[in-house]
């Protein structure tokens, strides 16, 4: 692989152009309107999958989005890899808030990425991510360096919970049988600090509903002697966390793991500036439970959150109301050993016990997964990390995430193998937000590590 730079320097604009390309493709897979996007989307991936070098590429049709699945079988008596990556995206809402057209993608210099970024919806979740394995194929393909098998299942619904994906990998175990699982959907520490992220949390996403009179009021005729719906709303969310930001649902904790001094001294060891941390969010202050550092709150530690709070009149100028309805979207990103489903059962029955008489509350759960912990001991984690070292110099720290990838403990459950999760993204790529972006050096030196993974892979595999 000695000539992997020398190949990528030469295919450097292609690459580029590639990705940007896809990035135009509006892949929302949240809203209908854009289902001829995805499915176009879906399209383009399996053009790629075919001109990278896979023998075998397909869209598979589910109740929802396709999943596209390619592979490139060299012996099957060698190793085989099974490359996991979604090409659905997230609303760019709020659209004002972006400095460019979200599919639109532009270069543009900032300090952290001084040759350049892609600022687009989907730079880097996922589908600059998920096309460094595309293009790490092809250089091995094309240079004759693919020292195993390799298989790719590339989704289109990961951004609504992956609800046909599991129903997909049940009735598909053959065709998906791997001896590692590798997924580039996560970050690392900085661009000199490689990581490899070795936990996930599970996440548990829910709707309520509190609804009041059976229509709208007159705030100054029945003020003060009905219930507001919001009024209620909002005291009731507020009761979820006590004065030391403690969520109060009972049973919430039971089962969760502690972390043992010498585990939390390992993780304070991975560079962490909190002044840098609150310049970049423009915050004067961090804010979570007691007892634990910002580190800790983000990754070892469940949490709770509302992600969207509305009711009554929110347009311009004034109208005196009492709503009949207030909602709100609440999402619990948990850690491993606590069950979505049972925190989720858990949520409901506190969040209706607490509500005063003059309301009703319906809870709705939308969907959810469980957390995940891969070993460091593992052969793959050891393939990866020798192939940071190759290309960054030095050792990688492994770091858990606070985000969710639900379908991770679905795969070790269903394919009964492990998962290594290999990000190139950085916090401050602003995924899921306004202005998300991607670093082309972070996609190159992605291109330029995953190729030694597959050799280092199957070298400890033999």
């Amino acid at each position: 692989m000695q000539n992997i730079d020398s190949y990528i320097k030469e295919h450097k604009q292609r690459f580029i152009d590639e990705l940007i390309e896809l990035l135009k493709i509006p892949s929302i897979s949240a809203d209908s309107a854009y289902k001829k996007d995805v499915l176009n989307t879906a399209d383009a991936i399996k053009e790629s999958l075919e001109n990278a070098g896979c023998d075998h590429v397909e869209i598979c049709e589910t109740e929802g989005y396709p999943i596209v699945y390619g592979e490139k079988i060299i012996d099957k008596s060698l190793p085989t890899v099974l490359v996991y990556g979604h090409y659905d995206v997230q609303p760019p809402d709020p659209l004002d808030l972006w400095n460019s057209p979200p599919f639109d993608p532009i270069i543009q210099k900032t300090e952290l990425h001084p040759e350049g970024a892609i600022f687009a919806r989907g730079a880097c979740d996922d589908k600059g991510q998920m096309y460094m394995h595309v293009k790490a194929l092809e250089y091995m393909t094309k240079n004759n360096e693919l020292p195993c098998n390799v298989k790719f299942m590339i989704e289109g619904e990961e951004e609504v919970g992956s609800e046909n994906l599991g129903v997909f990998v049940a009735n598909n175990r053959e065709n998906l049988k791997n001896d590692v699982i590798l997924i580039s959907d996560t970050g690392m520490i900085a661009k000199d600090v490689p990581s490899i992220t070795t936990g996930l949390r599970g996440l548990s996403y829910v709707e309520v509903e509190v609804t009041g009179p059976n229509r709208d009021l007159h705030s100054g005729l029945y003020g003060g002697a009905v219930a507001n719906p919001i009024n209620v709303l909002a005291k009731m969310i507020a009761s979820l966390h006590d004065e030391n930001n403690h969520i109060t649902i009972p049973g919430f904790y039971d089962k969760v793991e502690n972390l043992s001094e010498a585990e939390r001294a390992e993780m304070a060891k991975a560079p962490f500036s909190l002044e840098a941390y609150k310049k970049a969010l423009d915050i004067d202050a961090v804010y979570g439970e007691e007892g634990y550092t910002t580190n800790e709150r983000n990754s070892i530690r469940p949490t709770l959150d509302v992600n969207g709070i509305w009711g009554g009149y929110t347009g311009e100028g004034a109208k005196t109301v009492i709503a009949s309805k207030a909602y709100a979207k609440i999402s619990m990103r948990l850690v491993p050993h606590q069950d979505w489903e049972e925190i989720t059962e858990l949520f409901k029955t506190h969040f209706e016990s607490i509500a005063p008489k003059g309301v009703k509350v319906k809870v709705t759960p939308h969907h959810g997964g469980q957390g995940y912990v891969t070993p460091i001991d593992s052969i793959g984690y050891q393939a990866a990390s020798k192939a940071y070292e190759q290309t960054f110099g030095k050792t990688p720290i492994p770091q858990r995430s606070g985000g969710s990838i639900p379908i991770v403990s679905l795969f070790e459950q269903e394919l009964k193998s492990k998962t290594i999760l290999m990000g190139f993204g950085l916090d401050s790529d602003a995924i899921h937000s306004p202005n998300e972006h991607f670093g082309i050096w972070n996609y190159l030196k992605g291109i330029e590590t995953i190729p030694w993974f597959y050799k280092y892979f199957t070298e400890l595999k033999k």
